[in-house]
């Protein structure tokens, strides 16, 4: 099963940082958070990935055409046609897609455009601004159990996001904004599709938050994962502190891979 993970935004509420290279580039303990997220997936045997890139998308490519050389050890030989050995690799055996999905496209439309790498398969989704300690393999199990269009893990935040109604069979039937001591979940990606998603996405100008899980969700086709656990995103330069702070003091939750 393939891994699609947004990586195109500008990542304006982290401006400070994100001038310089993508939100998703950004660091936890010298690796992107990009990293981090792949590895959890990585960790449950899915090592697929298919990246969305747009905004700085040059820094997303040479990071990962420079990856396996920088987790190598190396020997140059400038005496012989400046031959190169590689004398063990410790690289992860990821197989990494990345897709140019244009500078100002919305996420539906993000998603729209990698439609060809993905076929007639179910696939999973996700943003590339945010780590959790989520089972992954729990979370494919529950999808493929309730064979509906889509699912998405629901977490139980009490930030800014927008919120999510959810029925006691774990149907989610609206989305709608948060207010003031709003105790429900919120979407906070991981998501497990069906190809028929695409179906429900128009053009570049679709923001899959709004039309395509819109209209599943009224068709009683989008279902909720309900995930209690950590999850975080990287949204602020304090956010980015804190997931650094974590990382360096060796209590990271989503560390699960070790």
């Amino acid at each position: 099963m393939k891994v699609v993970i947004l990586a195109g935004g500008f990542g304006t509420r982290i401006s400070e940082e994100s001038y310089l290279k993508p939100k998703p580039m950004l660091e936890i303990g010298g690796k992107p958070i990009l990293w981090h997220i792949m590895k959890e997936y990585s960790y449950y045997g899915y090592n697929d990935f298919i990246i969305c890139c747009g905004y700085k998308q040059h820094i997303i490519k040479e990071w990962f055409a420079d990856y396996y050389l920088y987790n190598s050890d190396v020997t140059f030989d400038f005496s012989d046609n400046n031959k190169m050995t590689v004398h063990n690799n410790v690289a992860e055996p990821w197989k990494v897609t990345l897709v140019d999905t244009g500078l100002n496209t919305m996420t539906g439309g993000r998603v729209k455009r990698i439609q060809k790498y993905i076929g007639n398969e179910t696939f999973m989704l996700t943003y590339g601004d945010g780590v959790c300690d989520i089972n992954i393999k729990e979370l494919v199990d529950f999808h493929k159990k309730h064979g509906k269009i889509a699912t998405l893990t629901a977490a139980a935040m009490g930030q800014r996001f927008g919120v999510l109604d959810i029925t006691r069979d774990e149907t989610i039937t609206s989305f709608r904004e948060k207010s003031m001591d709003d105790g429900a979940r919120i979407n906070a990606g991981y998501m497990v599709l069906e190809p028929k998603i695409f179906d429900f996405i128009e053009g570049d100008s679709t923001v899959f938050e709004k039309e395509p899980l819109e209209t599943v969700a009224k068709m009683g086709e989008l279902k909720a994962y309900m995930f209690d656990g950590y999850w975080q995103c990287m949204d602020t330069k304090r956010e980015m502190d804190k997931l650094n702070e974590l990382w360096d003091s060796g209590k990271a939750p989503w560390k699960s891979w070790e």
